[in-house]
């Protein structure tokens, strides 16, 4: 027979493992603007992003950004990682990975860590990419507290 005391050390552990579980699902979440919507303003999140709407603002994430087809935005983008396979117009600043793939179109600067452009997507603005990512960083805030 186990001695009373036991009881609240498996509470205990079934508590913590819960609390960790929701903070997991939290970090790893998805934010999905389907099609059909727009959004004016600005979004600012730690999970990642599917735009297949339509957005008017600034986005911001430290995790993936992913722009639908049919997804456009107007505005600043902020963000780890991206996949754009639609419309974007403003400044886009990636800390890792930009990829602009299928018939992306994309009218601004960009300023990001490296660059994959597929030979279907198009691409006007300036470009800054390896060394300057220094200045990235310090243009993201939520990026820029991670260090």
């Amino acid at each position: 027979m186990q001695p009373p005391f036991y009881l609240p050390k498996i509470y205990l552990m079934f508590s913590i493992k819960a609390k960790n579980e929701s903070a997991d699902k939290a970090i790893s979440s998805t934010s999905i603007i389907g099609t059909g919507t727009h959004i004016t303003g600005n979004i600012s999140t730690t999970g990642d992003v599917r735009i297949d709407g339509s957005i008017t603002g600034e986005i911001e994430t430290t995790a993936k950004l992913f722009i639908g087809p049919d997804g456009s935005i107007d505005g600043t983008i902020n963000c780890r990682n991206a996949d754009i396979f639609g419309k974007v117009t403003g400044k886009i600043m990636v800390k890792e990975l930009l990829q602009l793939k299928g018939k992306a179109q994309i009218e601004g600067d960009i300023v990001t860590g490296k660059l994959l452009m597929e030979q279907t997507a198009s691409y006007n603005g300036i470009c800054k990419m390896g060394a300057s990512i220094i200045e990235l960083v310090t243009d993201m805030p939520l990026l820029a507290n991670e260090q």
